[in-house]
């Protein structure tokens, strides 16, 4: 993904392997520090239902501090399955990757706060 510098939409993403684990990487863009920057839950479709049907799983990213000026953050992140942990072998986070040809219906919303204050929203659609 490219380095995006626009001010409403800081945020690049890359998903990285952390030894064993997959994990998303957050890139700041600009000149400023972001803070409380989070990820909010992304509710998977079912898998095993015709188009989809209701959400058994979502998976749960940490709110980081602080993201510094043109720099990345690494997040953890939890798998829940019918609103419980799941394990190591269930984590869903690679539902989240573009495999060529597929369509993907995720996105991610992050709400940070700026330099000022404010409270400031982006989304970023997977796959496009």
């Amino acid at each position: 993904m490219s380095m995006n510098s626009e001010p409403d939409k800081p945020f690049t993403i890359r998903f990285v392997s952390v030894g064993e684990n997959l994990r998303l990487e957050l890139m700041n863009g600009t000149d400023q520090v972001l803070e409380s920057v989070e990820v909010l839950t992304v509710f998977l479709k079912d898998e095993d239902t015709p188009g989809g049907g209701p959400s058994a799983a979502h998976i749960n990213f940490e709110t980081v501090k602080r993201v510094p000026p043109r720099q990345g953050s690494v997040l953890s992140h939890r798998t829940w399955i019918n609103g419980r942990p799941g394990t190591v072998d269930q984590d869903q986070l690679k539902r989240l990757q573009v495999t060529a040809g597929d369509v993907n219906p995720y996105a991610l919303d992050i709400s940070w706060q700026n330099a000022e204050g404010r409270t400031r929203f982006q989304r970023i659609p997977l796959g496009q």
